[in-house]
């Protein structure tokens, strides 16, 4: 089955993103200095999770892997918040994205297979409480663990500048995105 951009931008609108639209992988802007903000792991993650640098591998490889793909959507979920410092809301909206971005996954790879996509989501994996690299095992679920955008060098905050997607939606929101490439 040929599988379109059309299908895919359905599929996550579907699924309940905010909005999703077709992008040329040539128009990605990627960045590969934002690396750095990783490396300062405000998150906690920094070489503590498969799916994040320095583990996730090097990011001029990751960004040449991309550029291998036809063709890219970018989808997004914008989340109500109570105010600009509402921690748990932006905690919990990033954890809804992921769970839809996770259920979008299973469903493209089902029917591209992983060798002709990659789906790439908002944050690092948080499917395990404690990531196995921490006790020097194998990834326990490697064939569900995604990766981020912002892992493999894409500057998300341009994704508004070449489409429909603001990145910045009004006060008292927060907005996560997630992609697929595909060939």
């Amino acid at each position: 089955m040929d599988v379109t951009v059309t299908d895919i931008v359905k599929l996550c609108t579907v699924l309940g993103a905010s909005k999703a639209e077709a992008i040329p992988v040539e128009s990605v802007t990627f960045a590969p200095e934002l690396r750095s903000l990783c490396e300062q792991n405000v998150c906690g993650r920094f070489g503590r999770n498969y799916t994040c640098p320095p583990l996730a591998g090097d990011v001029h490889t990751l960004i040449a892997n991309l550029k291998t793909f036809r063709q890219t959507v970018i989808w997004q979920n914008i989340y109500p918040l109570e105010d600009s410092f509402d921690f748990e809301g932006m905690a919990e909206g990033q954890r809804r994205h992921n769970a839809m971005t996770a259920d979008a996954a299973e469903r493209i790879y089902a029917v591209l297979g992983r060798e002709n996509a990659l789906v790439l989501a908002a944050g690092g994996c948080a499917l395990c409480q404690t990531c196995a690299v921490l006790e020097n095992r194998p990834c326990r679920f490697p064939e569900k663990a995604l990766s981020s955008l912002e892992a493999y060098g894409i500057n998300v905050s341009k994704i508004g500048e070449i489409s429909n997607l603001k990145y910045i939606n009004g006060p008292n929101t927060v907005t996560f995105f997630s992609g697929v490439f595909f060939r």
